[in-house]
């Protein structure tokens, strides 16, 4: 499928793909990753493409790649500082020394996994991303996020949709669910590992959530849809379908899609955003 794209294709990928280069599969070494980035600023996907996400330990080494880099110097680089889950989260604090009055770059947020100390990063005063975990755990990680929001904070829940050696593939029963708390508890997320593919398929052998499944799931979940309807849209194949539902929204509904999905992070930013212009979601 190909063609125009929809009148509201940019409100809703905009700022969508986080530039996740520097880590799992991808592997980018730092410099080539902050090369990479400053040169999407030209690309005509530029719009959809959100900050650099890069370890906490990996600041200092950042801070002086940016500061002799004019295009940095011109255009602050954006980045997001990440500490993976059950990890110490002193570097998190270490790395936000470092770079917040670098001119170079500008500070996004902070991310970090679920842990019962998490709440200590409130105090960086950067808004904060918190991956949880699966089950009982998962339950409790979404409603402690919640209880923080409601006081005011600038936090948004985060799953990863990929696999890695500690953490199986997410089915579409679990994924849906992981969207199905989210809206029950009115939270903002973001997404992490494994969405580089426009729709589910299998992808050299693994399986692979699809992008659009993934925008129109979360729509019907802000609808007030149950998991097994959330799941069922999640396993679609044919894209066609679920493209002409995804065209078919309403700015207002954009709008609400987009306050819950915030973003994902993805180490090759533009194969996904290749696959949506070729379904028409991008001109």
């Amino acid at each position: 499928m190909s063609g125009a794209a929809p009148p509201h294709a940019p409100a809703l990928l905009v700022g969508l793909v986080d530039d996740a280069a520097v880590f799992p599969p991808g592997l980018a070494p730092l410099d080539v990753a902050v090369d990479a980035h400053l040169a999407l600023r030209a690309h005509p996907f530029a719009a959809c493409v959100g900050p650099l996400m890069v370890p906490a330990t990996s600041a200092g080494e950042l801070a002086r790649l940016a500061a002799k880099d004019e295009r940095a110097a011109a255009e602050p680089l954006a980045v997001g500082l990440v500490v993976r889950p059950d990890s110490p989260v002193e570097p998190l604090f270490d790395g936000v020394d470092l770079l917040r009055d670098e001119r170079s770059v500008r500070l996004t947020g902070a991310e970090l996994g679920w842990n019962p100390s998490w709440r200590q990063a409130r105090t960086l005063g950067l808004p904060l991303v918190v991956e949880v975990r699966l089950g009982d755990e998962q339950r409790h990680g979404l409603d402690e996020i919640a209880a923080t929001v409601e006081q005011g904070a600038a936090v948004i829940a985060k799953f990863r949709t990929g696999a890695t050696p500690a953490w199986p593939w997410p089915d579409e029963p679990v994924l849906a669910g992981f969207l199905a708390g989210a809206a029950q508890r009115g939270l903002a997320f973001k997404l992490t590992g494994g969405l580089h593919h426009a729709v589910r398929g299998e992808y050299k052998g693994r399986p692979m959530h699809g992008l659009v499944n993934v925008l129109l799931a979360t729509h019907e979940a802000a609808e007030g849809a149950k998991v097994p309807v959330l799941a069922d849209t999640l396993g679609r194949t044919r894209p066609g379908p679920l493209v002409e539902r995804l065209a078919a929204l309403g700015a207002e509904q954009v709008a609400r899609l987009r306050s819950r999905f915030t973003s994902y992070g993805c180490c090759g930013v533009i194969e996904p955003l290749d696959e949506l212009a070729t379904l028409g979601l991008l001109p």
